[in-house]
């Protein structure tokens, strides 16, 4: 694994790769966020920010989802796919927050997380983007990018949160995670464009692929084994 100050050098390099990358988040408020990303479960932020106008013009805050029934909620959110599931999540979130908070979302992870449909990643969110406390969530994007570049190891989130928070600086932790999503998206893919990365010499599955295409006598001469790129 990458130590400390390489890890900070690739960061710094994707940041000049994905200028803006901590403003991709577009919610007025902590609970229009934390709704919202509890709705991105198995689905995309595209098909999110379609129905959101209308659920939060409806219900603006918590007391307001709170006070709805879970199926009058239902057909406003449908289209996200799982949405008897997250109607449950979301009204039963709201409810939390005005029985125990007063309405309001509570910076602080153990709270969050106790609040039915959050978990850690989406604690992580509503942290670090509404509410100014340093957060990183991981989700499949940063558990590929990290694993593929070498900066972290494994793919249990709250390992790889471990491991990148340890590297990074506080202030830093939900930009970096910002930049390997957007990383993951743009270039690092399932079937990635490795001759469009900005940290692609860097990157352990790039050298093990390059590895992977030196014929044999090649390799041979310089005293090592052609080793196959791990599958990410």
């Amino acid at each position: 694994m990458k130590t400390t100050k390489e890890t900070r050098r690739i960061i710094a390099a994707l940041e000049e790769q994905h200028p803006g990358a901590d403003t991709e988040l577009h919610y007025r408020t902590p609970f229009e966020l934390l709704v919202a990303t509890i709705l991105s479960a198995q689905s995309t932020d595209q098909g999110v920010n379609l129905v959101t106008p209308a659920l939060f013009a409806r219900y603006p805050d918590a007391r307001a989802l709170a006070a709805a029934a879970p199926e009058d909620v239902e057909p406003q959110i449908h289209s996200t796919g799982f949405f008897r599931a997250k109607s449950k999540a979301i009204v039963g979130m709201a409810r939390a927050l005005v029985e125990h908070h007063g309405g309001d979302v509570p910076p602080d992870m153990e709270a969050l997380t106790a609040l039915p449909g959050v978990g850690r990643k989406t604690a992580n969110v509503v942290l670090g983007h509404a509410l100014g406390v340093p957060g990183l969530p991981v989700d499949r994007h940063v558990l590929r990018v990290a694993n593929r570049i070498g900066i972290a190891e494994g793919e249990d989130p709250e390992l790889v949160e471990q491991q990148l928070c340890r590297a990074m600086p506080r202030q830093r932790w939900t930009l970096t995670s910002d930049l390997l999503i957007l990383h993951g998206r743009r270039i690092c893919k399932p079937k990635p464009l490795c001759d469009q990365c900005a940290v692609r010499d860097e990157c352990d599955y790039f050298r093990a692929l390059e590895r992977e295409r030196e014929p044999p006598s090649a390799a041979r001469r310089r005293g090592t084994r052609t080793v196959r790129a791990p599958r990410r």
